[in-house]
């Protein structure tokens, strides 16, 4: 596509200035360095190309050269410090406007997921970044060892991966929080799968939650707390999976809805491993050891460094203080879901 022609206003006064500083070998005064400058941010926020204006000065020069008396090389740094104040203006009006573009940004990405904005103004502002939130979209959320920033190395790795693999979709990667986002329409699971495991290698292993795809403009909020939530259960539970999927974790905050029935649940069960000696910690390992394997008693001996033999006695002394067998499948659920309960709970550390 051809350049626009640029209009003379930007070049007012150039002839004579190159005139007069070659003639007398004099340096542009402030005035007239603050005047290109001043012409430099004009055509930027008309939105000319630095390239075509640089050309257009250049071909000026070209022109006036034979009625400018003096040496060549006067002309020649009176060009040059032409260029670079109408550059310097330009180049500031450039940063200018990608720092408000960035705090528009920034603040479009705020109240998007806080739900702080009328619906239907936040959904007019969001095609401007590429999401049409009348359809249902899906949020990744990717924690890592350290807090990230928009423009860190790690964010960045992560959105150039998404790009050459597809392109603009209406992809929206930000960071809130020290986490790194990804925003996509919901019937594009195989862009958050992605997004997911290019964050887990760049963050050096960090965890993703994806949230479950959610209709209309509050569809996102509430994919993202959904994503949220998985993460904070995944540091409660000790979940190590480096994907974490909202959908799968769903009866966690079933289990926790009643929070008092689940708290009676904990201490009917389990209460009696506080009266053994170590406390109720030791057993509620075991437990969670045993049926995190499948109640394989000897797999969980070896994840609990313990020897077959000493695991099994754990087991039994929990069947004589609680009356409740884990090898028994009648007791077996009551068992799990307490233990899940005060893992939730975070019991005994905190009384309940």
């Amino acid at each position: 596509m051809a350049e626009r022609e640029i209009p003379e206003h930007y070049l007012h006064g150039y002839a004579e200035i190159l005139a007069e500083v070659s003639a007398t070998g004099r340096r542009l005064t402030r005035e007239e360095i603050t005047s290109r400058g001043a012409l430099g941010e004009q055509a930027a926020e008309a939105g000319y190309g630095l390239r075509a204006l640089v050309s257009a000065h250049l071909n000026a020069a070209r022109t006036a050269w034979p009625a400018s008396p003096g040496s060549a090389a006067g002309a020649l740094a009176a060009v040059q410090q032409v260029i670079d104040a109408f550059a310097e203006g330009y180049e500031g009006a450039q940063r200018h406007a990608v720092r408000q573009e960035e705090a528009a940004r920034r603040e479009f990405i705020d109240d998007l997921l806080y739900g702080r904005s009328d619906l239907g103004r936040l959904a007019e502002r969001a095609e401007r970044f590429g999401l049409r939130l009348s359809h249902a979209h899906a949020v990744a959320v990717a924690e890592g060892p350290v807090a990230y920033e928009e423009g860190d190395p790690v964010p960045r790795q992560v959105e150039r991966a998404l790009i050459s693999r597809f392109g603009d979709r209406s992809i929206l990667l930000t960071t809130k929080d020290g986490r790194l986002l990804c925003i996509a329409p919901g019937h594009q699971d195989e862009v958050l799968a992605h997004f997911a495991k290019q964050a887990h290698a760049a963050t050096d292993g960090g965890q993703v939650a994806i949230g479950r795809p959610q209709p209309g403009p509050g569809g996102v909020v509430h994919s993202y707390e959904e994503a949220l939530n998985a993460l904070e259960l995944a540091t409660r539970l000790e979940l190590e999976d480096p994907v974490l999927r909202a959908a799968d974790l769903l009866v966690y905050p079933v289990l926790t809805r009643d929070r008092q029935a689940m708290a009676e649940l904990v201490l009917d069960t389990l209460g009696p491993l506080t009266t053994a000696r170590g406390g109720a910690q030791p057993f509620l390992d075991t437990l969670t050891a045993y049926f995190d394997c499948g109640c394989v008693a000897a797999e969980a001996a070896r994840r609990l460094s313990l020897s077959v033999r000493a695991f099994t006695y754990r087991l039994e002394r929990i069947h004589q203080l609680t009356g409740a067998d884990p090898g028994d499948p009648a007791h077996r659920y009551m068992l799990q879901t307490a233990v899940i309960g005060a893992r939730l709970l975070d019991w005994p550390a905190k009384d309940l």
